[in-house]
């Protein structure tokens, strides 16, 4: 039976919980919160269009052609405020009658929703959209300053989503389409397809080739460039569907990345215009004490391509799949360690146990060559198979069979560049940029499911998070993002419009220290010109440490003009401090004393409120705001007031009028914080009893007290500090287990 004080020890260490909670890296914030103002971003939306959710960069033409419900748009990529031209795609009323027919509803389902937006290698654009359930595809031209729809009534099924509220992917490459979607109405064939004229190649129709899929995002990767080994390009492909190879009580979710070969054209017998070179595996993205993987959600192909195709990154942005959880993360991926996996990794068998059940396993038997589910080399031509018809029924059976693969993806450093409680991850984008240090880093653009877009860099493994702006003045999920390197802008699409933001906006800082200690890496300090610039700015000496965020690198600021105010005797008084970044703590001083707040004086987050002055409040108030950094501590002055109480005079405001404190008795605050504290002091006086008296069971528990301490000790630290603390990978926790051979 449970010790009668087990739960009081249990409610003893809750506090510790809470506050380890608080440090942990999953509670990374935003240095900067912009609210919604109109001079965040501009924006596009046309009455009565919704669902802005596909974007081709025409950056030949100056361009972003924009797709929505039933409308395609084509906008001035320098500023998106402006149209250009705009061509309609609607549904006619049959097809809304036969849709309505099917079940679906008339308003919402029943439209034409733009779903694809590729350009063909003649300038011409391909567009694909739902069309009431029944998806079409067509060409689209601008020319003369006008867009045109060439009307061609193309059939989209495999090619666009039935479903307008389905999650799709497609790449376009050498004018043939990538497509990962469904075949059919209902949603229930799944299918990643290649379109080239009348021709195309496809999927199996099997669980183990594809089981309940979401696609998510697609990406070209020219691995034949310069190969050692002759190889060929590959099309990767990123979903989430129910696993087959764990035993579970209920269905289990996990995150996939899959990959075919350019040049596949199918077999010649066996799996005939089907993919010959169809393999997955799982990816993984570790969160300390998930106990469900999270899911992938958008992927973005980051590449230099002056250099080698493995030195490409996937950074991937992932949720939970339960309510158990709020962490959002982002991972990154190495391409040669994806290419690793592909092109070594042992492959996954089912086998039948006790005639019913079907169990995944490792293979550990013989694997046929060319090897199976792998591009035709220079290995398969000097077995004069130069091209996938050519190969072996037995290589072809065997990856029929067996097309996922033992060995999962693992980030880079093995843990997520990335972690944040609150509004779900949509999408990403990624831009590298040279700081004054001369090192590349790479900026992450996050668009979450509130409208707000994240700018966060991760440095030497410290998560930070430069700044969270609202783009949209309602909350509205982003439903896509897309970077120019022409315009150096960014362009959001949610449901209700777009928007277009640049990449760094260092004017938001108004002194040295607070451009240093934002750490973006677009922007430094001119201290010639008393401004935060950015750093593309010509011949210029600016101050940034983005690495440590350094502010001592600043020159002496300037003096803060002292505020003169009065009031009489009775009144409230509130002194403003509005703090320059969230990761700061205010501090207040009169004279040369630090405050506290009490009831009649309130230290709130951006104000000091004096109720009931007396002729005692009259003095010199200075409000700083203090900042840690990997470099240290950094006060700034951010105002000072200079009160002065007058009894007399009738022409001092009483600023408001507020029901004075309790003078007689303790006041309530006072009264919650005594009782707080007995509560506190019995809980740790019956915990250290009970720890002490069952100390070899629990010996845990003062190793725990001491953490206690520590941590409220600096529960007030500020927030990059806590960054630092890496997060522990665990073991998820769940009825499953991975079907490994022995």
């Amino acid at each position: 039976t449970m010790h009668p004080l087990l739960p009081l020890c249990v409610l003893w260490l809750l506090p510790v919980a809470l506050m380890l909670e608080t440090d942990s890296p999953q509670n990374c914030v935003p240095r900067r919160l912009v609210p919604y103002h109109s001079d965040n971003a501009l924006l596009f939306q046309e009455e009565g269009v919704f669902n802005y959710s596909t974007m081709l960069l025409r950056e030949d033409l100056g361009l972003l052609v924009l797709g929505a419900r039933e409308a395609v748009f084509a906008l001035d990529l320098a500023n998106i405020s402006n149209k250009n031209s705009s061509v309609e795609w609607k549904v006619t009323e049959k097809q809304v009658s036969k849709c309505r027919g099917k079940g679906k509803d008339p308003e919402n389902d029943c439209k034409n929703y733009i779903r694809a937006l590729h350009m063909l290698k003649d300038g011409r654009m391909y567009v694909c959209g739902t069309n009431a359930f029944d998806p079409e595809c067509d060409y689209l031209s601008f020319e003369n300053g006008e867009l045109t729809l060439k009307k061609t009534g193309q059939d989209g099924k495999g090619k666009c989503p039935f479903d307008p509220f389905q999650k799709y992917a497609s790449v376009m490459l050498d004018d043939e389409l990538y497509s990962a979607t469904s075949m059919n109405f209902l949603g229930s064939e799944p299918i990643l397809m290649r379109s080239s004229g009348d021709a195309s190649i496809r999927t199996e129709f099997k669980s183990s080739w594809l089981n309940e899929p979401k696609f998510v995002s697609m990406a070209w990767v020219p691995e034949s460039v310069q190969s050692a080994t002759g190889d060929d390009d590959k099309v990767y492909l990123f979903f989430t569907e129910t696993a087959v190879e764990f035993d579970c009580y209920n269905k289990l979710v996990v995150p996939r990345v899959a990959r075919v070969c350019k040049g596949d054209l199918g077999g010649l017998r066996t799996l005939q215009k089907k993919w010959t070179s169809f393999l997955k595996t799982e990816i993984n993205c570790p969160v300390l004490n998930s106990p469900l993987p999270l899911l992938i959600q958008d992927s973005y192909l980051w590449c230099d391509y002056n250099l080698s195709w493995k030195e490409c990154i996937f950074f991937a942005i992932f949720t939970p799949q339960s309510y158990t959880s709020d962490v959002s993360a982002v991972c990154a991926y190495n391409m040669s360690d994806i290419s690793r996996v592909f092109s070594e990794g042992k492959y996954k068998t089912s086998v039948n146990v006790e005639t019913s059940f079907v169990k995944w396993v490792m293979y550990s038997g013989e694997v046929p060559v060319p090897r199976p589910g792998a591009c035709i080399n220079n290995e398969a031509r000097s077995m004069r198979i130069t091209k996938s018809l050519d190969l072996p029924d037995r290589t072809l059976q065997f990856v029929k069979d067996r097309p996922l693969l033992d060995q999962a993806v693992e980030p880079v450093s093995g843990e997520p560049l990335l972690m944040r409680r609150g509004a779900a991850f949509t999408r990403i984008i990624v831009n590298q940029v040279q700081a004054a240090d001369g090192r590349k880093y790479h900026v992450m653009f996050i668009g979450t499911g509130k409208g707000t877009i994240l700018k966060a860099v991760n440095y030497d493994g410290e998560m930070f998070i430069i700044e969270e702006i609202h783009i949209f003045q309602t909350p509205q999920l982003i439903n896509i993002l897309a970077f120019s390197t022409a315009t150096g802008q960014i362009y959001a699409g949610s449901d209700q419009g777009a928007a277009q933001i640049p990449l760094a906006n260092c004017e938001r800082s108004l002194s040295c220290i607070d451009c240093v200690l934002a750490r973006d890496p677009y922007c430094g300090w001119d201290a010639a010109g008393a401004a935060c610039v950015s750093l593309s700015t010509p011949e210029r000496h600016l101050i940034q440490n983005v690495a440590a965020g350094d502010a001592s690198l600043c020159p002496d600021a300037d003096p803060i003009k002292v505020v003169s105010l009065s009031v009489r005797v009775g009144g409230k008084l509130e002194l403003s401090c509005p703090p320059p970044s969230s990761l700061t703590n205010v501090r207040w001083e009169r004279g040369k004393s630090v405050l506290t707040s009490s009831p009649r004086q309130q230290i709130l987050l951006d104000k000091l409120l004096i109720l009931n002055a007396t002729a005692g409040d009259a003095g010199h108030y200075c409000c700083s705001s203090v900042e840690r950094s990997k470099a240290g501590e950094f006060t700034t002055t951010v105002t000072e007031y200079q009160v002065s109480i007058d009894p007399a005079d009738p022409n001092v405001c009483d600023r408001s009028v507020t029901p004075k404190p309790q003078t007689n008795g303790p006041s309530v605050a006072g009264l919650h914080a005594v009782i707080a504290l007995l509560v506190i002091a019995l809980a740790a006086l019956s915990a250290w009893t009970f720890c002490k008296r069952y100390r070899p069971q629990f010996s845990n528990c003062t190793n725990r007290s001491e953490q206690t301490q520590e941590a409220v000790g600096h529960q007030n630290a500020a927030r990059p500090a806590m960054a630092e603390a890496k997060p522990l990978v665990s073991e998820p926790q769940n009825s499953c287990r991975n079907n490994n051979a022995v």
